[in-house]
């Protein structure tokens, strides 16, 4: 920490400096995050604290921006260590990112670090997320521009971010997104276009490849919307590279092409709305270095999401119940071949959303109406023939193979009064542990009620109760939530989740946790003390796995 401080102290200066030459059309903003844990012993669970007890991730960004220029820079320090499990690159301090800008009308040129998405991101996706210890920016050049207000036109080139440092492979790109509702002069709809390419340039080490060193990915998109009617389609082609085996190493074998499919439909009107979601993917690993770094015999960059291109969430429902996130499903794009019984090649799937509002004053809605979400997501392996010796597999387009995971769940919001709101979730899950990381599969029953009493617009309290009937693994579960907002500015909780039905008395564990959070502004600190249970903690269908641990958290974040 005293490093990091020692760092802002001249950035503060420059900062204060450069907002009282605002009136020459200076305008500087950023933000500064600090998330530090300090992990205890835990006799109960056989925990004991690490070397470096206290660990700290620390993040510092600064905007300076004069006419058509903007230019940044984050600094970054991790003291002494990063918290548990983040990528053993983020080490020290330092400069993690910085880049220049100008940008007007027709024009966006960008020098240094950039994020950037093509489509959906099943080909390229550069992003950061602080609490998945992700920032796959990338350092080169990019840029932008619009001939027309219908047309966007991207071209791109860079390595990843990997740590402190970049990747060794090369990235090129260029997307194109084109709109032509003015063209066909439509009054009710909408219609898009867009086409991307991805190259990843990487020498090859191993002899004779049966794979060229660069690798030309391919995607085609189709956006439609018709009054209350939209249509989304987009398929993606990567050119035949290498697959990890099970040791995460590359070799010839298995070396195939892979593609994507991914379509969107829905519809929406008043008090109802429809969304359905459809993906096909095979062979869809795609990284900015063939290789993973390793860390030891059972870890590897992977493990952190490190030096990954492209975006390949879980397409299922998030949710904010604590025992519901214990079986999480991670997306299964690449090929994988564990061993004779288990043979993957990627997934296929797909989830419905349907949301109806009950009117008010009707039956089923009463004074306030009422809202209901049903959700339905399953997801399965590619069908087809798959052979361990010699090397070989082939996929049917249609039909589904061994089941990973399905989520069938329904909400039920309803208003009782002006100041009473009450909720309640079912959910049934089914993990096939097997498949997804070794283990009993588990069939899963969810219920969970929760009531809200608002004291005024500012102050509320909230208790929530959950169950779950497991019939495998760690079995059944009880948790309960308590949460008091007294005003704009502070809040408390406290929860706990109980694994009473674990058949191992000694591993009947209380997970709880209690805390609270002040705001001010742009402002927010936080501080709480608990146990953390292992496991996989997911972010919009990304996920990173977490190791059992006990202590205090303090979170600080600002904006400015």
């Amino acid at each position: 920490m005293k490093k990091l401080l020692f760092l802002l102290l001249p950035l503060a200066t420059v900062s204060l400096y450069a907002q009282e030459e605002e009136k020459e059309e200076v305008r500087v903003y950023g933000g500064f995050e600090s998330n530090i844990q300090w992990y205890l012993n835990d006799s109960g669970r056989g925990i004991e604290q690490p070397v470096t007890p206290i660990r700290s991730n620390n993040y510092f960004l600064i905007n300076y921006q004069y006419s058509n220029f903007t230019a940044g820079f984050q600094i970054e320090a991790y003291e002494d260590n990063a918290l548990l499990n983040y990528n053993p690159g983020f080490k020290g301090g330092g400069v993690g990112t910085y880049y220049l800008n100008y940008a007007n009308e027709k024009l966006d040129v960008t020098a240094g670090y950039f994020y950037e998405q093509f489509g959906s991101g099943l080909l390229l996706r550069a992003w950061e997320d602080r609490a998945l210890g992700i920032n796959t920016a990338l350092r080169g050049g990019r840029v932008l521009f619009r001939p027309t207000d219908d047309v966007r036109l991207t071209a791109l080139f860079g390595q990843q971010r990997t740590g402190f440092d970049v990747a060794n492979g090369r990235i090129y790109g260029f997307n194109s997104d084109i709109n032509l509702t003015n063209l066909f002069k439509f009054e009710q709809s909408d219609l898009s276009l867009g086409f991307s390419y991805v190259g990843r340039y990487e020498k090859v080490t191993i002899p004779d490849p049966n794979f060229d060193e660069l690798t030309n990915a391919f995607a085609g998109r189709i956006n439609f919307i018709y009054d209350s009617f939209y249509f989304s389609g987009e398929y993606n082609y990567k050119q035949e590279d290498a697959v990890l085996d099970v040791q995460n190493r590359i070799n010839n074998d298995f070396v195939k092409p892979g593609n994507a499919i991914l379509l969107n439909f829905g519809y929406t009107d008043i008090g109802l709305g429809i969304d359905a979601t459809f993906r096909r993917m095979e062979n869809m690993s795609f990284l900015s270095e063939r290789e993973p770094t390793f860390v030891d015999a059972t870890s590897s960059s992977l493990n952190f999401n490190d030096k990954v291109l492209n975006f390949v969430p879980a397409l299922t429902k998030q949710h904010h119940s604590n025992l519901a996130n214990i079986y999480v499903f991670q997306a299964q794009g690449k090929v994988d071949f564990i061993d004779l019984s288990i043979m993957k090649a990627g997934e296929t799937g797909g989830q419905i959303d349907i949301f109806y509002e009950f009117p008010k004053e009707s039956t089923f809605g009463g004074k306030y109406g009422t809202k209901v979400a049903l959700n339905a997501s399953s997801w399965y392996n590619l069908p087809g023939s798959y052979r361990f010796t010699p090397a070989e597999y082939e996929t049917d387009f249609f039909g589904v193979g061994e089941k990973y995971f399905s989520d069938y769940n329904i909400e039920i919001k309803k208003r009782l009064s002006e100041t009473w709101l009450a909720n309640f979730y079912y959910v049934n899950q089914y993990y096939n542990t097997l498949w997804l990381q070794g283990g009993e599969a588990v069939n899963s029953n969810i219920v969970t009620g929760e009531v809200v009493y608002n004291f005024d617009t500012t102050k509320s309290v909230r208790v929530e109760g959950e169950h779950m009937w497991a019939d495998a693994d760690m079995k059944n579960w009880a948790g309960a939530t308590v949460e008091l907002n007294l005003n704009d500015k502070y809040s408390f909780y406290f929860w706990d989740i109980y694994n009473y039905g674990n058949d191992n008395s000694e591993d009947q564990t209380h997970y709880y946790n209690f805390g609270g959070a002040y705001r001010h502004g742009a402002t927010r600190l936080a501080l709480n003390y608990g146990r953390q249970r292992g496991g996989l903690v997911c972010v919009g269908g990304v996920c990173r796995f977490v190791p059992e641990s006990t202590g205090f958290t303090l979170t600080l974040s600002t904006a400015f």
